[in-house]
C-alpha cells in the first residue's frame, strides 16, 4: 500500500518518539559518543565535549539506527556507525563555523568564538579521525568506503560553496551541488551504511540512498528558507546569517530571477559585499517575488521523493518513523 507524505498539521510531530523507538540503540548511541571523544589532550576533551554537547538533534545518526532496524539488522555495529556519522558532522560544523566566522550556533556561542579558530580547526581534525578509528573498529571495507567518499565529497562542497561566496550569479544548479555535497551525501551514506550492516540487497541500498539524499535536500533548502524569516530565539542564529557571509542560497537566487531591476541591484550589492545594510528590503523583496514559497515547494518536493524512494522497504514502525522524518525536515522551525 503506498505511504503518504503526513503534514504536521495532520499529526503533530514528535522527535522523541522517534527516538524512543530505537531506544536502547539511542542510549548506546550517546554512551557510544561520549566513550569515544576521549582524549589525553585536556582541550580535545573540553572543545569536543562543548560542541557534542551543545543540543544538536542528531538526525544523522538517528537515521543510521532507523535505517538498520528497517532494514532487520540485528547486531550491534549500527550503534558504533551511527557515532561515526556524528563525529564526521560534528567536525564539519567546527571547519564551517570558521570558514563562516560564525559566533552563534543553536542558541549558543559556537565552539570558535569561546575556545578560538586554532584550537576549532584541530579538534574538528581530531573528530575526523577519530571516526576513522571507529570505522577500523566496524571492521567493514565497504562501510569505508562509503564513508571516504562521503568525506572527500563533503570537503569539496565546503570548497564549491566558497567560490559560489560572494558571487551573485551563482545558478540555481551551482546552488544544488552545493547543497547536495555539503548536506545530502552525509545523509545518504548514513542510510547507505544500515542496508550494508544488514547485508540488503543493491536495490535496496540505492532506494535508501536516494531517501537520504533527498532528505537531505530538503532540509537543508528548509534551513535556507528560515535564514530569512524564523526568529533567533527558533533558529539558534542571527536572521539573515547567510546574506551576511554573501551566500546566495535559492531564496536569494530566486528573489534575484524575479525582482524589479532596482531590487536585483539592491540584492547583488548585498551579496557581494556581505552586508546586512539593506536586509529588511531584501526581506520585503524575498516575500514579494515569492523566493521563500519556491523554496518550500522544493523542499515538499525532496520530501515526497524520499518518501517513494522507501517503497522497497517492508512495512515497519521504522520505514513509517523514516517516512515522518521526511515530513519533520520540511513543517520545522528550526
Amino acid at each position: 500500500m503506498p505511504m503518504k507524505l503526513v503534514h504536521a498539521q495532520e499529526k503533530p510531530f514528535d522527535l522523541d518518539a522517534l527516538r524512543q523507538l530505537v531506544g536502547d540503540d539511542w542510549n548506546a548511541l550517546n554512551r557510544e559518543i561520549r566513550s569515544q571523544l576521549g582524549s589525553d589532550v585536556a582541550l580535545v576533551n573540553s572543545v569536543a565535549q562543548y560542541i557534542i554537547g551543545s543540543g544538536g538533534k542528531r538526525l544523522r545518526p538517528l537515521l543510521v539506527l532507523l535505517a538498520s532496524r528497517a532494514c532487520g539488522y540485528g547486531g550491534s555495529q549500527h550503534v558504533l556507525s551511527a557515532a561515526v556519522i556524528e563525529f564526521i558532522h560534528t567536525a564539519t560544523l567546527l571547519h564551517d563555523d570558521v570558514v563562516d566566522k560564525s559566533d552563534l550556533r543553536r542558541g549558543q556561542e559556537t565552539a570558535n568564538s569561546v575556545f578560538g579558530n586554532q584550537a576549532s580547526v584541530l579538534v574538528g581534525d581530531f573528530l575526523y579521525s577519530r571516526a576513522f578509528q571507529m570505522m577500523v573498529q566496524i571492521g567493514q571495507m565497504r562501510i569505508m568506503d562509503v564513508m571516504a567518499d562521503a568525506t572527500n565529497t563533503i570537503a569539496e562542497g565546503e570548497v564549491l560553496q566558497l567560490m559560489n561566496c560572494h558571487d551573485p550569479d551563482t545558478t540555481e544548479a551551482r546552488y544544488r551541488e552545493v547543497i547536495y555535497r555539503k548536506t545530502g551525501k552525509l545523509f545518504e551514506a548514513g542510510m547507505q551504511i544500515g542496508a550494508i550492516l544488514a547485508d540488503q540487497t543493491r536495490a535496496v541500498e540505492e532506494s535508501l540512498k536516494e531517501y537520504g539524499k533527498q532528505l537531505g535536500l530538503a532540509f537543508q533548502l528548509v534551513d535556507d528558507a528560515l535564514d530569512y524569516e524564523a526568529d533567533r530565539a527558533e533558529l539558534g542564529k542571527n536572521i539573515g546569517t547567510d546574506l551576511a557571509e554573501g551566500k546566495p542560497t535559492l531564496p536569494l537566487i530566486h528573489a534575484l530571477q524575479r525582482g524589479s531591476p532596482r531590487q536585483q541591484l539592491t540584492i547583488r550589492r548585498a551579496i557581494q559585499n556581505g552586508s546586512l545594510e539593506d536586509l529588511n528590503a531584501i526581506l520585503q523583496t524575498i516575500q514579494e517575488t515569492g523566493a521563500l514559497a519556491a523554496t518550500y515547494t522544493q523542499a515538499r518536493e525532496s520530501a515526497r521523493l524520499a518518501v517513494q524512494a522507501l517503497q522497497r522497504m517492508p512495512d515497519s514502525p521504522y520505514r513509517d518513523a523514516l517516512a515522518d522524518l521526511a515530513d519533520f525536515a520540511v513543517d520545522r522551525r528550526y
